[in-house]
């Protein structure tokens, strides 16, 4: 986390000054300053690597008879691995991090295309062969206020705040065994995973609310407890040159209740690139928690992506 930091401190200053300095320069400038913060925090057994990439999607129309609206949408996202392996010691640790934003031209409202801060770690001693005794924890939340669009009685588009940040929250953890064959195909199985869920108690403290409405949390009550069964894969592989599929689906049973209704969550991301800086991204994710909503909850995002790797 510190070395996102740094990284994201002198981005910001490299493009404050952007107009005294060439593109070329500025590249260079900035692939001096990562490398030694690289050379600063990786160790003996430590590897690193992470991507920062912005999608971009525009629409202009003008006088179209078949119909349209101008648009214009952008997504800011980080994808960032710091790993330690040595001897019979592993321990993996993964940050995704995105925000995208959609204004088009007629409406009252900026609305999101994508929220999502996501932190993994997990730690493993050899048991055998390529199976490790493991400890996992997963932490996820949103960076804003997310909210649902309606229109008043006069057609006026309106919203209702309905989540923000911490609100949900999850916290996913515990013991477990892990497989791995190397870096592109990771096995974790944790039977007996702890699953918190973080809300706003004003969220649940209505008149009228109903235990177990809003993400499962009980009336004036801010945090849901799970204990239940814990699967997660991760698969990354070279559909053909230059061209990479990453692969992550989560699932959990709960104990305690309903173990038949399995929480889901699974993420596609496909990377195409054009040239070292230039790529053509694509994003699936489809959620299913039954708590949060009964039914299928899907995502995906695809544009023009310049990226920058660290």
């Amino acid at each position: 986390m510190r070395k996102l930091a740094f990284l994201l401190c002198i981005v910001a200053n490299f493009t404050f000054v952007q107009a005294q300095n060439s593109e070329k320069q500025l590249i260079q400038n900035t692939e001096k300053a990562v490398k030694k913060i690289n050379d600063t925090i990786e160790g003996e057994g430590w590897k690193s690597k992470g991507n920062f990439s912005l999608l971009l999607n525009q629409s202009s129309f003008n006088n179209w008879i078949a119909g349209g609206e101008d648009s214009f949408s952008g997504t800011l996202g980080i994808n960032y691995d710091l790993n330690y392996k040595k001897d019979d010691l592993t321990w993996d640790n993964k940050v995704l991090a995105s925000y995208g934003l959609l204004q088009t031209k007629n409406a009252d409202f900026e609305k999101k295309t994508d929220d999502r801060f996501e932190l993994n770690s997990i730690v493993g001693k050899r048991a055998f062969g390529e199976w490790y005794y493991s400890y996992f924890l997963n932490f996820r939340t949103q960076f804003t206020t997310g909210y649902i669009y309606g229109q008043d009685a006069n057609g006026k588009e309106i919203r209702t705040e309905n989540t923000k940040f911490l609100s949900p929250g999850y916290l996913t953890t515990g013991p477990g065994i892990y497989w791995t064959k190397d870096d592109n195909l990771k096995v974790n199985f944790a039977p007996l995973t702890s699953k918190f869920t973080f809300v706003d108690s004003a969220y649940t403290s209505g008149i009228d609310y109903v235990d177990g409405t809003y993400f499962g949390v009980d009336a004036n009550k801010s945090i849901r407890y799970e204990l239940g069964f814990y699967a997660s894969v991760y698969y990354k592989l070279a559909i053909m040159t230059n061209v990479t599929a990453e692969n992550t689906l989560n699932l959990y049973s709960n104990y305690l209740e309903d173990p038949q209704n399995v929480d889901m969550d699974y993420s596609l991301n496909i990377i195409m690139k054009v040239n070292k800086y230039l790529s053509a991204n694509f994003s699936f994710q489809a959620i299913y928690d039954d708590n949060a909503f009964r039914g299928f909850q899907t995502r995906q995002v695809f544009g023009l992506g310049v990226n920058f790797g660290f």
